[in-house]
């Protein structure tokens, strides 16, 4: 008897600290994810390039072709210094599975949005988005 509640005991403790590790990464995806997010929507790349794993690529398709870059090497070249973007921004979902995650985002323009899904790794105890794809969305017309 006595070793069965102790045995009951062990397994508690442990669903309960792997829940809690779980929660905390959660957090610290979201937080990551929302450095990109708000230094996009603020014009600021150091906010920005919190998020990305130095190596991190980025892959869409623009004007109807693959494209494939460095994904700080793109965001330095493209957020300047300016006033706060009109757009909206959500993560849809956030999925974690040991030491990998993936998160769907959303970004809404007046007349467009992007839909974006990171890859992220729990890289030195840090989560970083090491691959990002996305897809732009017209509102005007739905061939985008």
């Amino acid at each position: 008897m006595m070793k069965t509640i102790v045995l009951t005991f062990l397994l508690l403790t442990t669903s309960l600290a792997s829940i809690h590790a779980q929660s905390d990464d959660y957090k610290l995806v979201a937080q990551t994810v929302s450095y990109y997010l708000d230094g996009g929507t603020n014009n600021n790349f150091e906010t920005v390039q919190k998020a990305f794993h130095p190596n991190a690529i980025m892959r869409g398709i623009r004007g109807g072709k693959y494209m494939e870059i460095n994904a700080l090497e793109f965001f330095k070249k493209v957020i300047k210094p300016g006033p706060k973007q009109n757009r909206k921004t959500r993560i849809d979902y956030i999925n974690i599975s040991g030491n990998t995650a993936s998160a769907k985002l959303e970004i809404e323009y007046p007349n467009f949005m992007f839909i974006d899904y990171m890859n992220l790794l729990k890289v030195d105890g840090e989560w970083k988005i090491v691959s990002k794809i996305y897809y732009r969305k017209s509102f005007e017309n739905n061939n985008n």
